[in-house]
């Protein structure tokens, strides 16, 4: 039986956290209880809910993309982090949280494991951001409608039913970028201009990032924050689930976003 402790440290040298030092979250083993482990719970964000399930489901572990502690946060803790600290303390769970490192892994990360899904070709990295490239881009085995693409790929998504949006959806991509989450960040749309790249598939498209799209004549396809950073959670259990031998659950909650 594995330690806490012990998983935090394969994980830590499995995501390469050494390499993502300019990220806000501080990833890694947040909340150390001490603890063996028999059960681990997966999620996407840490909060009450997925702590409320991995209680009562008696995880030992949790593993998440959004964490608790990001930058210098907790220094003063308010009530609502107090009550997320508490549930952890009374429940003996331990907390681990990967934010870029799980967006950028080229093999088991969300934006390799989306690639791979819409089947692009001659993958390579893309997206600068604080430091590190965390996205990848690549071309379609042909040419489609923006709108076509969102289609046939929010259907290959974990969990499919979720509504999508979808900007310039009449233009014809057949190279395209993946930056999961809050992907459409400024600065990546003139790395698209620069490298002829067609569309950006990410989570959230946001009123900043509209005009700066048209400008560039580039289509975007959000398939929501929270869908587009499954895949890596979900690569990421079944290694510790095989790895470690213990019992593992993904806790969907979706927020819609």
């Amino acid at each position: 039986m594995a330690t806490a402790y012990e998983i935090s440290m394969f994980l830590n040298d499995l995501l390469n956290l050494k390499a993502f030092g300019g990220d806000s979250s501080n990833n890694g083993l947040q909340f150390d209880a001490g603890n063996e482990v028999e059960r681990a719970v997966f999620g996407v964000d840490a909060c009450k809910d997925l702590f409320d399930f991995a209680a009562e489901d008696e995880a030992d572990f949790i593993f998440v993309h959004h964490g608790l502690s990001w930058g210098g946060s907790l220094k003063r803790i308010g009530s609502l982090d107090a009550a997320r600290i508490t549930q952890l303390a009374q429940n003996n769970m331990s907390l681990y949280a990967a934010h870029l490192p799980l967006d950028a892994h080229p093999e088991i990360g969300h934006n390799a494991a989306i690639a791979k899904m819409m089947g692009l070709k001659n993958i390579r990295p893309f997206g600068f951001y604080d430091g590190v490239q965390i996205g990848f881009v690549g071309e379609l085995p042909r040419a489609m409608k923006a709108k076509k693409l969102g289609m046939e790929f929010c259907t290959n998504l974990p969990y499919p039913g979720y509504s999508y949006t979808c900007f310039n959806d009449d233009k014809s991509v057949k190279t395209v970028a993946v930056v999961s989450g809050g992907g459409a960040c400024v600065p990546f749309f003139q790395e698209m201009i620069a490298g002829k790249v067609d569309c950006l598939l990410t989570g959230e498209f946001t009123h900043q990032a509209w005009h700066y799209a048209k400008e560039a004549d580039v289509a975007v396809v959000a398939a929501g924050h929270y869908r587009t950073e499954i895949p890596g959670v979900l690569n990421v259990m079944n290694i510790v689930a095989e790895e470690f031998g213990i019992e593992c659950a993904f806790r969907e909650l979706p927020t819609g976003l």
